[in-house]
């Protein structure tokens, strides 16, 4: 029996990540406890997909444990052990807003419950593969600092610039602003890749843009395209909060990302880190998120723009993907925004 543990197993990633594995013949061990509801209320409750998963997967058996509760993880751990063949820590507390709000919860959720899955790891099952979420919000606001253009509908780069391919990582995580949520997922970030590099371990951070697809459940503080896009079809209308809502996300599908994920547990490497997203193949402002969904919808979106911006909000952001390409030469990208946000449009219209 080879098992992948899955944390966040009814979050979008953890979910695509539950799809993914079990087609490859793994048992899933789903840890999700639903602090989604407790983040963002109705919007954010995920029973709606542990139910599928328990109804789809025959070999999904879910745990609703707390990753803070190190003692909790450990049972689970000591049972399974040596048959636990992959590790995918997607779970955390994803919110800018949030966080600011309750700094202690944010803090244990993503940096306390990342060190418990670590330190377990290496006690139980020290030569597996240990995969994290992490954030592009780990380089806080140093993107920012770039020389940006503003045009009609975006802000965009020089294309003599370094970074006009995308924010590789070689880009400082220091001497900026990252918001508190940054902040937490930094501390994960970095103590992911000190026990590779320290103590061993095959462990990876994926420092993502934006992750989406029809297993979010988007939330006014997280899930940008899920909730863009249900948003409008159901108000007509949308709030963009500062940078004339020209400021770049880039997107990747969830699907594309979890094969990310299948490239690195054939292939695994110590304390790794890639910047992981849409890059150049899928990007858009928010501006040109709504337009896309008038455009395809052939409806007229309301649209209200907050000059105050977000603290540690990106006015550009791309992924640079070409360390992953690199070392994962198999790898290829499936979703445009285009298509991410047709796909996103067909599930809320259905």
């Amino acid at each position: 029996m080879k098992i992948a543990l899955i944390t966040g197993s009814c979050g979008l990633v953890g979910s695509e990540s539950a799809i993914f594995f079990s087609k490859k013949g793994f048992k899933i061990i789903g840890i999700d406890n639903n602090a989604r509801k407790f983040f963002f209320g109705k919007d954010g409750d995920i029973t709606w997909i542990k139910k599928k998963l328990k109804s789809n997967l025959k070999n999904y058996s879910h745990f609703n444990t707390d990753i803070r509760n190190f003692e909790k993880l450990r049972k689970i751990f000591k049972k399974y052990k040596k048959n636990i063949k992959v590790i995918i820590h997607a779970a955390a507390q994803p919110s800018h807003d949030w966080a600011k709000n309750k700094p202690f919860i944010d803090f244990d959720i993503n940096a306390k419950g990342t060190l418990n899955l670590l330190e377990l790891t290496k006690i139980y099952c020290p030569k597996v593969p240990f995969i994290f979420m992490s954030t592009n919000k780990v380089y806080g606001n140093n993107p920012n600092f770039l020389p940006l253009v503003e045009k009609k509908t975006r802000w965009e780069i020089k294309k003599n610039h370094r970074y006009y391919s995308g924010i590789d990582e070689s880009m400082s995580i220091d001497n900026c602003t990252h918001s508190f949520f940054g902040t937490s997922k930094s501390y994960a970030d970095l103590i992911v890749q000190e026990y590779g590099k320290n103590s061993g371990l095959n462990t990876v951070c994926f420092r993502a843009g934006c992750i989406t697809g029809p297993n979010h459940s988007g939330a006014k503080l997280h899930g940008f395209l899920s909730y863009l896009v249900k948003t409008t079809l159901k108000n007509k209308s949308y709030t963009l909060i500062g940078y004339k809502g020209k400021q770049v996300r880039d997107n990747i599908h969830s699907v594309d990302l979890v094969s990310c994920f299948w490239e690195y547990y054939k292939k695994p490497r110590k304390g790794e880190v890639y910047n992981i997203g849409g890059g150049r193949f899928s990007n858009c402002s928010i501006s040109e998120a709504l337009n896309q969904v008038e455009k395809i919808k052939k409806i007229k979106i309301k649209k209200k723009i907050l000059n105050q911006n977000r603290v540690g909000d990106h006015i550009w952001y791309v992924s640079n993907m070409k360390k992953f390409k690199k070392h994962y030469p198999q790898w290829k990208q499936e979703y445009s925004t285009k298509k991410i946000i047709s796909e996103l449009i067909n599930m809320f219209s259905s």
